[in-house]
């Protein structure tokens, strides 16, 4: 799968670490920063991701900072985008299966290093259900 990757410096850490281990298990990744701990502005590298997955030039993004509150609200600015907080594999396997959630926000000071990847795999693996969550996706765009 073609996935982007973004942070700020709260996420760097688990973005280095997620990135390494998608590479491992045969995903092609485009890391679009921060690439250090250094303090940034994190919609400087959440909305490059976000307008990347929406033009349709990645799969998948995944987003990451201190809490994921943050990231998750730039990219849920971008039209196409359906960014999801996820906490925990059953917010995880909802947020893909009922709501297709294109990219996946998630917060380094809150999660294990066990719990982002399992998140992460169950992410990936979850296939959107379709059905009565179709007419739903259809409405968050609605203007």
């Amino acid at each position: 799968m073609k996935i982007a990757l973004g942070s700020d410096h709260a996420g760097f850490r688990y973005k280095t670490l997620l990135k390494d281990w998608l590479i491992e298990r045969g995903h092609e990744i485009v890391d679009f920063g921060t690439y250090s701990s250094v303090p940034v502005d994190y919609p400087h590298f959440i909305r490059p991701v976000a307008r990347a997955v929406a033009n349709g030039e990645f799969e998948r993004g995944i987003v990451l900072g201190g809490s994921g509150n943050g990231e998750a609200m730039v990219a849920n600015r971008v039209s196409g985008v359906r960014c999801s907080l996820c906490w925990n594999e059953e917010s995880a396997r909802l947020a893909r299966a009922h709501n297709d959630a294109n990219v996946l926000s998630l917060g380094e000071r809150l999660l294990s290093e066990a719990d982002l990847l399992a998140i992460v795999s169950i992410w990936l693996e979850t296939k959107f259900e379709g059905g009565r969550h179709a007419r739903r996706i259809v409405k968050i765009d609605w203007k």
